[in-house]
């Protein structure tokens, strides 16, 4: 079923498809969009609905806004002067010297694919975001709302990125044994998709939903049809300000958040946005995260402090370690009398327990301890 229509016609189109009240800000923004009269642009679009009945902006429309609206986002990774020959000699011993090595990644790595990250000078902490806690999401069934509104519009974009040369260096490390296992704060799974077989997802992954009730895990994809169907005029708001290329931005308040949502301003949230409920028992479903405020799975922790404990040198690279979850990891390791090595831009919570520190960009230092020596490939 295609409608081709003005602006105005396109917000009664979504009213006529839709089974919920229509959302105030997509058809606003879709009349924008797709033909509120702005110099330069068609005053029609092509809309249609998928095979699951979800009203969608045509890929010829899509093309036409990406085109008009998409802009660039700032560079997300912080300036640092190239890596200094001493320091990658330094860093290739520290690597050839360890038979059991174990590397903890933090944030700082997925900026180089467009994530992205919390306290550098150029992350989100720098623009007052403040993370969702666990104690919020827990409280208010309208806290849930806007956080899933944000999370399901955030969604596409944040799969849309693609490993970084951090994730691929430490993959090819891991394929040659020189690397035993990796511990990541990250909740992208970059690193699954760079190769690496068995990371710990310390602080978990957005591709699992998990029900607070029975503990039921969902596949995120499933999660985000059924978000569809309950809000059709959501997705297809979302849908037109589709991103063209990983690392595009849209305006109309939308910034792209570490853990994959998107932060909406409040005058555009959507109040009546519903919330799918487990399939199993009803209950609460909230990402298989680790909130701020939360605690890491028992199990989970004693894999990751089993596995330095039986490390003989730990790397930490992107990451602050500010955090309590891994930087027990990092004093746990040199109470063991393991070395620690850190690449890191900017300061570290775990700096004066170092044996090694470079203060570079992690993709170009890991590119380039792979042309040297033994690492070579």
């Amino acid at each position: 079923m295609n409608y081709r229509c003005s602006g105005l016609q396109l917000a009664h189109s979504l009213r006529g498809m839709s089974r919920h009240r229509c959302a105030k800000w997509g058809v606003a923004q879709l009349r924008t969009l797709c033909g509120g009269g702005l110099p330069g642009h068609q005053s029609s679009a092509l809309l249609s609905t998928n095979k699951h009945g979800c009203a969608q902006v045509s890929s010829e429309s899509r093309e036409s806004i990406v085109g008009t609206y998409a802009v660039k986002r700032k560079e997300l990774i912080p300036e640092a002067s190239p890596p200094s020959d001493h320091d990658l000699r330094d860093l290739y011993r520290f690597v050839e010297e360890s038979q059991n090595l174990v590397v903890v990644t933090g944030a700082g790595i997925s900026t180089e694919s467009g994530i992205p990250d919390y306290r550098s000078p150029n992350g989100a902490y720098s623009s007052g975001f403040k993370p969702i806690t666990h104690q919020e999401f827990l409280r208010t069934a309208a806290t849930r709302r806007r956080y899933w509104a944000r999370s399901y519009a955030g969604w596409r974009q944040f799969m849309a990125a693609e490993p970084g040369p951090t994730h691929r260096a430490l993959a090819q490390l891991e394929s040659k044994g020189r690397v035993m296992r990796i511990i990541t704060q990250n909740v992208d799974r970059l690193h699954h998709r760079a190769g690496s077989t068995n990371a710990i997802e310390l602080h978990g992954t957005t591709h699992r939903v998990f029900c607070l009730g029975c503990g039921e895990l969902t596949d995120r994809h499933k999660f985000q049809q059924r978000v569809c169907d309950l809000n059709p005029d959501w997705a297809a708001a979302v849908e037109a300000l589709e991103k063209g290329e990983p690392g595009s931005d849209a305006s109309f308040g939308m910034k792209q958040r570490p853990d994959g949502d998107i932060e909406i301003d409040s005058r555009f949230f959507q109040e009546d946005f519903l919330v799918p409920a487990c399939e199993q028992c009803g209950g609460v479903l909230k990402p298989d995260v680790v909130f701020f405020g939360d605690n890491v799975p028992k199990a989970r922790a004693e894999e990751a402090m089993e596995l330095v404990m039986s490390s003989d040198a730990v790397l930490a690279v992107g990451s602050s370690l500010t955090v309590m979850s891994v930087f027990r990891l990092i004093r746990a390791a040199i109470e063991r009398g393991s070395p620690v090595g850190i690449v890191n831009i900017g300061p570290t919570r775990a700096d004066e327990l170092a044996s090694l520190k470079i203060e570079a960009r992690s993709g170009e230092v890991l590119s380039r301890l792979l042309t040297m020596g033994s690492l070579a490939i």
